[in-house]
């Protein structure tokens, strides 16, 4: 489970995150939504222990994240940014070893090449795993990024908006990569999502943010509705069912 307790970040004197107050249990999908500024990846780096709180306290998995050594929380949770800075010099083989440095500290074994070669596989990337990271498009960087990220093995996987650069069928796919990547290798996956209706087919929460605090947090069906999405993103939003699930449709 990932626990957040008074959570609060402050920037400059008008703009506040928090405070926030909320338990998202471990296993599945919990998608982040809300309109933009609202605070979804500044609290995803919070709990990444990428952003110093200003007060309050998280815990992944039972461990404190002011707290633990880093060493040891990297064996627990491991994020990826939007911002993404590698050196394009590196195959997407080495990028993927890089999800590997907490266990291996730079020197890989046979057991982590075949992790690297299992993730790599996962996300379909074998054809491209010795290729170049600037000679790839940057919907294959995403999914090599992704896929260092599920190299680290974690159970706790912070995602901020991993869609991006992504045509829709693209998205598609990778959100059905994250989706096996839960059921089958039990992950616990917090992702930001712009799309809507991307969280409302593949996650199993949601939570909707806005002007930096939870406004919203249950299972899809408890709180997409109506009501609440023209509420929290301030249009008129109407949701139908269709054979795949929940969607949401603007006015």
């Amino acid at each position: 489970m990932i626990s957040l307790k008074d959570v609060r970040k402050k920037y400059g004197v008008d703009t506040e995150i928090g405070p926030l107050d909320i338990e998202i249990p471990r296993g599945g999908i919990t998608a982040l939504i809300g309109p933009n500024g609202a605070g979804k990846s500044t609290m995803l780096t919070m709990v990444g222990r990428l952003l110093e709180l200003d007060g309050g306290t998280i815990s992944v998995g039972g461990h404190d994240v002011q707290r633990t050594k880093s060493s040891d929380l990297a064996k627990v949770v491991s994020i990826l940014r939007q911002e993404n800075h590698f050196i394009t010099k590196l195959t997407v083989r080495q990028l993927v070893g890089f999800g590997r440095f907490p266990y291996s500290r730079g020197r890989l074994t046979a057991a982590d090449e075949e992790i690297i070669s299992r993730y790599i596989s996962f996300l379909n990337l074998g054809e491209l795993q010795h290729r170049y990271l600037d000679e790839l498009s940057g919907g294959q960087r995403q999914r090599a990024y992704v896929a260092m990220v599920l190299s680290q093995e974690t159970d706790y996987v912070l995602l901020d908006e991993p869609l991006n650069n992504l045509d829709i069928a693209h998205s598609v796919q990778m959100m059905k990569h994250l989706k096996t990547a839960a059921q089958e290798f039990g992950r616990t996956i917090v992702v930001v999502l712009h799309d809507i209706n991307f969280a409302a087919r593949y996650a199993d929460y949601v939570c909707m943010m806005k002007q930096g605090k939870v406004q919203q947090f249950g299972s899809v069906p408890e709180v997409m509705s109506d009501e609440i999405l023209t509420e929290v993103f301030e249009t008129p939003i109407t949701v139908i069912t269709t054979d795949d699930g929940l969607m949401a449709c603007y006015h």
